[in-house]
């Protein structure tokens, strides 16, 4: 029999909600019985996402925030308290990549692109959790959820921000997890490999040969769907979980496993 996951009563935040990724994770944390806070920049994309989880029977609560803004995420630590009555999940989820014509070698990668990568992809995991981390340390209870990527164990060239900024994710998911064992804190990490989305679809997957050469490193052959990143979210978030902190789940099709075609 299948084990059914049950988080109701429980509170989840998701930074990054309303994207590709965040948005799945809403969703499954909802279906699962969590009341879920998505968090973004634009109050615009975030009010209909709300909405469209509202239509599907979620107790849900958009909030407007940038987790690089230390306040904003000081802020957003007290709304959902309020509003809720505390938090039991947190999901830093929130960062992204440069777009092709950004991606160069390190002695000519622009200093905007990392300054601004390292603060969205590793700074903002550190400012939106300590609020959070304080409040749970009180409860005695919580799961913190980073999501790095295996750009952040298995570098691609011309992304050297990114993948520093990755790999500083998965050391300070492990830092976390040290630290706030002594809480019943459990802190993990999901590393996904190529997952399907809006800027992926255009980046790689409309020509059929650059699918094609992604592919080939990719055992199972195919990219990621963000519902895939989801499930092992709510895994994590669940008290399925007692014993399991400061690990790397890797979910990448068996990219990281080796080259997948024979020479």
């Amino acid at each position: 029999m299948a084990i059914q996951i049950d988080l109701a009563g429980r509170v989840a935040i998701v930074t990054g909600g309303y994207g590709s990724i965040g948005s799945a994770m809403c969703k499954r944390l909802a279906e699962a019985g969590a009341a879920v806070v998505p968090v973004g920049r634009s109050a615009e994309k975030g009010a209909a996402f709300e909405e469209e989880l509202r239509q599907l029977g979620a107790n849900v609560m958009f909030v407007q925030g940038d987790t690089v803004n230390k306040q904003s995420m000081q802020n957003l630590c007290r709304t959902v308290i309020d509003h809720f009555g505390g938090v039991d999940i947190l999901v830093n989820n929130a960062g992204f990549n440069t777009h092709s014509e950004g991606r160069l070698p390190i002695h000519e990668y622009r200093d905007k692109d990392w300054l601004e990568i390292v603060e969205a992809n590793l700074t903002g995991f550190y400012y939106c959790s300590k609020p959070v981390i304080e409040h749970m340390k009180e409860r005695k209870y919580g799961r913190i959820i980073n999501i790095s990527s295996i750009v952040g164990s298995v570098p691609l060239r011309n992304q050297c921000a990114y993948a520093s900024a990755k790999g500083g994710v998965n050391t300070l998911t492990k830092a976390m997890a040290l630290e706030l064992a002594p809480y019943n804190i459990l802190v993990n990490c999901i590393s996904p490999g190529s997952v399907v989305n809006e800027h992926t679809q255009k980046m790689f997957y409309s020509n059929k040969e650059t699918y094609e050469r992604f592919m080939s490193h990719v055992p199972l052959g195919r990219p990621g769907r963000p519902e895939e990143i989801a499930g092992a979210t709510v895994f994590l978030a669940s008290d399925e979980v007692t014993y399991m902190t400061g690990n790397i789940v890797t979910i990448d099709g068996g990219w990281t496993c080796g080259y997948a075609r024979d020479f």
